[in-house]
């Protein structure tokens, strides 16, 4: 698949994938193979508390090469792509492999990130709040540009660009058109793009969910239910809503099973859009 052995050692590494992809063994092969660190570019992989259930290395494969960036953020805590490319940077002079899912994340690092104002608390939950169709249709009056660029049917893109429109009186789209140049440009990256088979992922993603079931994702949500009202950005992994639901009573543990399946096989269309859309200039590696 990859020529590990050929790989230039003096140029970081960037993975980039859906969900159940295989991300993760390939960068522990190259990671011993060339004696790198690994670091973490998945949004959800960040948060406390979901090591199961968002498929975070395990403490086997964390013990094969030195892992940064995985469960470093408190489960209550809200995280951007801001606060990742300051916690990525001090890796970089390592030449490390970045791998993940999430496809802003290495825009944002080969390519700039806008520097944008915070924004506020109650911002935030004047958003969380709204529907998804009002978020839209408010973006659209009010950053056009905006949603042109982004994939709609991502809750978070949206409320994103919302978000910074309410606090800066400014389009997210102005704030990107002033982007400072990129930490790592990808022509000082060596970057893989995993491009698996639809029907190939998707028996991959329902036998993942059946094996983090075996391994505790249940325990874990129930672990965590007692934050799960204060829940940041952890609320956002992928079949936890629905583990949660089946805990407090309101879905049968089937239907559980079944919904946070097909969520997942829904998160990996809009990951395999992206990286139709933005990796062109990758070295594209088919699956299976």
């Amino acid at each position: 698949m990859i020529d590990i052995a050929s790989l230039p050692t003096d140029k970081p590494v960037l993975i980039a994938g859906p969900t159940a992809s295989g991300k993760t063994a390939l960068a522990i092969s190259i990671a011993q193979a060339q004696s790198r660190v690994i670091v973490n570019a998945d949004a959800l992989q960040v948060y406390d508390g979901w090591r199961v259930l968002t498929a975070r290395p395990s403490p086997e494969e964390t013990s094969a090469a030195p892992h940064h960036l995985f469960g470093h953020v408190p489960f209550t805590a809200h995280y951007d792509v801001g606060q990742w490319l300051r916690d990525v940077t001090p890796f970089l002079p390592q030449n490390p492999v970045i791998v993940g899912g999430t496809g802003l994340y290495f825009r944002a690092l080969t390519q700039g990130l806008a520097d944008i104002p915070p924004v506020p608390a109650d911002v935030r939950a004047r958003a969380d709040a709204l529907p998804s169709e009002q978020l839209l249709a408010e973006l659209r009056a009010g950053d056009p540009a905006l949603a042109d660029r982004i994939d709609c049917h991502n809750r978070m893109r949206v409320q994103r660009g919302w978000e910074v429109l309410r606090a800066t009186g400014r389009p997210l789209s102005a704030w990107q058109d002033e982007t400072a140049p990129p930490l790592l440009p990808l022509p000082a990256t060596t970057a893989f793009a995993l491009m698996p088979d639809r029907d190939w992922l998707n028996t991959r993603i329902a036998q993942r969910f059946d094996q983090m079931m075996s391994q505790g994702a249940l325990i874990e949500a129930q672990q965590n239910l007692p934050l799960w009202p204060q829940a940041g950005g952890a609320a956002k992994a992928i079949g936890a809503p629905e583990l949660i639901a089946h805990l407090q009573g309101t879905l049968t543990l089937d239907a559980a099973r079944e919904a946070a399946i097909i969520a997942t096989r829904q998160y990996a269309k809009r990951q395999r859009s992206w990286l139709r859309s933005n990796t062109k200039h990758w070295t594209q590696v088919t699956l299976p």
